[in-house]
Formats: structure tokens, sequence, C-alpha cells
């Protein structure tokens, strides 16, 4: 029997869109959509390979060595073989081989931008990037944020059609807990790179630390920055107060265990560790890149902050931490909103309606 959704991801690392195609597979009628994945470049050891497999969904990947040349050949051999309906890249710099793979084939090929269009583009290099971004000519964005800078972005590089599908979080699988009598602890996590702006983060807390209350800060993710950011920790003189916990596994522990997230990147699309705060029943202070403002609710489950706004950050910052009743409320508020509006369901329906709209009679 053939293959009806063939997904196409660079890599199955422990991050936010890995965590997204795993929701989908997981979520969906597995047995009537005959889901299988390809995996762009695979390793055996990483995060999403075993959980994936325990579904019951095929694993497909490329011979050690392969160019991309090679890879392109290959995956369109494989997908005549499996004769997919659709086939979804997601990862942006994957989309150009979706789409060159189904040419001449009854599949539908859709992309994904899984964050800012305009970063997504320039990072994927000048000639990838703008194949990527115009090829397939319909993809998915999980922001309203990139919707728009499509639409705003001049020349041809642009897909015609940008659905928008918000991330989604297991609200089944995340528990509500009081927020811990203790000490005030703020939690950050996401990779340790530039557009993240975890420099941000150690100035703010070091203004607020100048305030003289009492709290501390952990940070969950690695990356090429952790030396630098160490050593602004340091100069800033608040080594004391910042935790570098690099990769962590156990996020809804490290959530349980913090009073709020603090999150302060400049470029996102919809970021899953403000979802997971939210269903842990925790506050958020996030600035307003990509559709932070569409998850947060300003003044009702978190704040947020215009980025490039430290003074505004400074006092929010405040404000949590000497209000826990406060915290407490707009915790509760937060897992209202994620067991409303952002469940596996709705990642689900919105995917296939956006299949549909692209021509798939599924």
């Amino acid at each position: 029997m053939s293959c009806r959704l063939l997904y196409l991801v660079g890599q199955l690392r422990p991050g936010g869109l890995e965590r997204q195609l795993y929701y989908l597979l997981k979520s969906m009628d597995r047995g009537r959509y005959q889901p299988e994945v390809v995996v762009w470049n695979f390793r055996e050891a990483e995060a999403y390979v075993e959980q994936i497999r325990a579904l019951g969904v095929a694993l497909h990947s490329f011979a050690s060595g392969s160019s991309r040349f090679m890879k392109l050949r290959a995956f369109r051999r494989l997908v005549k073989k499996v004769k997919p309906e659709v086939v979804h890249s997601y990862s942006f710099y994957d989309n150009f081989a979706a789409w060159w793979a189904t040419r001449g084939l009854n599949a539908i090929p859709i992309g994904s931008i899984r964050q800012d269009f305009v970063t997504e583009r320039r990072a994927s290099g000048i000639i990838l990037g703008r194949l990527s971004a115009s090829l397939p000519r319909t993809q998915i964005s999980n922001s309203l944020a990139a919707q728009i800078a499509v639409e705003e972005s001049p020349g041809p590089f642009r897909p015609s059609q940008v659905h928008v599908v918000h991330n989604g979080i297991d609200c089944d699988r995340t528990l509500l807990h009081p927020i811990p009598p203790n000490v005030p602890s703020l939690l950050s996590i996401g990779r340790l790179y530039p557009e993240k702006r975890w420099d941000r983060l150690l100035r703010v807390v070091s203004l607020v630390a100048a305030r003289r209350v009492g709290f501390s800060v952990r940070l969950a993710g690695d990356g090429p920055l952790l030396k630098e950011l160490q050593s602004q920790a340091r100069h800033l003189g608040i080594a004391g107060l910042v935790q570098f916990l690099g990769f962590r596994h156990d996020i809804p522990t490290l959530l349980k265990e913090s009073s709020f997230l603090i999150h302060t990147a400049d470029a996102e699309g919809c970021p899953n560790v403000v979802m997971e705060a939210m269903a842990c029943g925790r506050a958020v202070i996030a600035t307003d890149a990509g559709d932070i403002p569409y998850l947060v609710d300003n003044g009702k489950t978190g704040f947020v902050v215009r980025r490039g706004d430290d003074a505004t950050l400074v006092e929010r910052l405040m404000t949590l931490i000497t209000d826990r009743n406060l915290c407490r409320q707009m915790g509760e508020a937060g897992r209202v909103k994620a067991e409303n509006d952002l469940g596996l369901d709705r990642l689900v329906s919105k995917t296939f309606s956006a299949y549909q709209a692209a021509g798939w009679n599924g």
C-alpha cells in the first residue's frame, strides 16, 4: 500500500520543529494516513528517532557521505516508489527538495516556514534560501508574523500561498503545579544562538539585581554562545545569580521548580517554550517576536514587551518577582488558554485543512 503522507525533515534533534512533527504524527490517525518520514541529515542517536519509530512510522535516510545532489536524486526515487499524496517539508531549507522530488508526479508538495521568514531565507544562503522561500508555492507557517513578512517581502522569492498553523502542546501530559514557595526562580529555555538574545537577558538581570531583590535565573540550552555568555555574566557581576544548565530533557520539571518564564528573543515563529510554560501554569514575560503576542495575553497570562525596551522588561520582571499572587493568577490563566486554544487536535485539523486547500482530497 502506498504512503499517503510523506514528511521531510532536516534532522530529529530535540528542537521545536522536530517536536511539532512528532506531535502531528502522534495525533493523526496513522492507520488511515500512513505517514512516513525522511530525514535529510540522519543520526541514529538523535532524540526523536526512537519516539517516531515507537509510533510505527517508517523512517528513511540517505547513505552516509551523500552530497546534496545525491540526496535529491535518492529522495525523488523514494517519492516515486512510495507514491505519497502529499510531501510536506518540515524544515525550511528542505522546501526546495520537496518541490523538486514531486515534479511531474501526482504528489502535492508543501513547504514550511518555522521561524521569521526573512531570517530563515537569509540563514539558508543566497541560492537555497531563495529557492526554498518560493518553492513549493504553498507553504505552512507557524506564525501570523511570518505570513505578514511574506506578504510584505518584495520580489519573486516568496510562496504564493501561506497557511498559518500555530504550534500545538500536549496539555494531557502536562500537569498544573503550584509556584514554589522559595526565592523566585526565573527560567529561560532555548538554543544559545544570537537571535535568542541571551545577552539582553543577562543585561536586564543585572539591572534587576541592582535593586536588591532576591531571585535566581536558570538558562536551559546549549550552543556556540555558552562561553561568551558565561563571560558576560561574570563581567556584569551576576555569575552567582545565573546558572547555565546546558541541554535538558526534563523541561516540565524545570518549569515546576520555577516561578515564571522569561523569553528575550529577537526572531521567533511560535515558540514551544512559551506554550510549555503556559501549559504548566507559569506566567510568561517575553519580547514581541514572532507570534508571542498571539500566545501571551499581555497583562493576563504574562507580559509582552517591545524588543529593545529594556526598561520595561526590568519593570515587568520586578512586578512578577515581588508579586507571587499575580504570578499564580497569570499562570492559571495561561493554562486555560493552552487547553482551549493550543491543543493537538487543532494542530492536526489545521494542517490537514492546508493540505486540502492545496488540492489534497484526504
